[in-house]
């Protein structure tokens, strides 16, 4: 691909997008973001710095995920476009379909329609989630190897339980759908686990970063409950997307996750490097947690349906079809934990 001709990455300001851009400026390539208010500059500045170091070129669009046309214009002359612009919010939301499910598909269905409309698109590289894969921990029973493969599908979840899950899923199968119905570009999905690792910016306003400050910042100390994730770093997630967008024979769903780790696991690796943090020793009781759950957000389905189950995934398509070599966990979590101190933000 020549490299002078534009990339579009949708919702530059996020947690993976910037990892995505920073990627591809540091190579060269001429990159388009979009952000829902041009204006408010301190939202991207970190891309503009990044853009100043390195050989690559940014423009920024100004797009609203939900205006149907948004995207006509960061798409002209693009070959490839990867969208990875979702609001990722878990536990208590006011309005589901309003806050999670609406933009996750009308915002695909917005960025892909633009794709079909600009003869120059080639690869649609889209951002969905493990949690397209699958619902609750307690499914990985129904598998035939006791494990999560790209052929899974979420079919638990509704706008009523864990709506974020079921945003993602039904975004995912909508991509799916538009992309049968041409032949004009191929799409290929990246579907991470919980990401983690160093954020390019000070933002606390991402999940997984709210997770990391919780964690070290001691609202965990008394104890935390039995969950299990599957974690993958932000670093290897922006590769994955840039080796699907530029590797002519990728294709397909790809479960992106290194290891399933539960969250006590995540603390003792964090106290091996960083034993001055205020960190969990301990799990909280279930029956303590069934009353305290819900007023974090965790339904007593959620609890019933994921307490204790440590689930595995099959991560070899990742390696063979992108060449993933996935960094240590430890390492993701150490400097996730410098960034946070550096930026002081714990």
């Amino acid at each position: 691909m020549d490299k002078s001709s534009p990339v579009l990455v949708s919702g530059g300001t996020g947690y993976v997008a910037s990892w995505i851009i920073h990627d591809l400026l540091k190579a060269g390539y001429h990159v388009r973001t979009s952000v829902r208010d041009k204006s408010n500059i301190t939202k991207y500045q970190h891309l503009l710095n990044i853009e100043a170091e390195t050989e690559g070129t940014l423009e920024v669009f100004e797009a609203d995920l939900l205006q149907r046309n948004a995207f006509i214009k960061p798409v002209d002359g693009c070959e490839v476009v990867f969208h990875t612009a979702s609001p990722f919010k878990v536990g208590s939301v006011k309005n589901a379909y309003r806050d999670l499910v609406e933009p996750a598909l009308k915002g695909t269905e917005n960025v892909l329609n633009a794709a079909l409309q600009e003869a120059s698109v080639r690869r649609v590289v889209l951002t969905s989630s493990v949690v397209s894969v699958f619902g609750d921990a307690i499914e990985i029973n129904d598998t035939p190897q006791h494990k999560f493969t790209e052929e899974n599908w979420n079919r638990t979840n509704t706008e009523s339980y864990q709506p974020y899950n079921y945003s993602k899923t039904i975004a995912e199968k909508k991509a799916w759908e538009i992309a049968k119905l041409q032949e004009q570009w191929q799409l290929v999905v990246i579907n991470p686990g919980f990401v983690m690792g160093p954020s390019l910016t000070a933002r606390k306003d991402s999940t997984s970063i709210d997770f990391m400050i919780n964690l070290t910042g001691g609202k965990f100390k008394t104890g935390v409950p039995d969950f299990y994730y599957g974690v993958v770093d932000v670093r290897d997630v922006a590769q994955a997307h840039i080796k699907a967008a530029f590797n002519p024979e990728t294709s397909g769903r790809h479960l992106l996750v290194n290891e399933t780790i539960s969250i006590l696991d995540f603390a003792a690796i964090i106290r091996s490097e960083f034993p001055e943090l205020p960190l969990p020793k301990r799990l909280v009781p279930k029956h303590l947690f069934y009353l305290l759950g819900p007023l974090m957000g965790f339904s007593w389905k959620y609890i019933k349906n994921n307490w204790g189950i440590k689930y595995a995934f099959d991560n070899s398509y990742s390696k063979s079809d992108l060449g993933i070599k996935y960094r240590k966990i430890k390492d993701t979590l150490t400097d996730h934990v410098n960034q946070l101190k550096r930026d002081h933000l714990i």
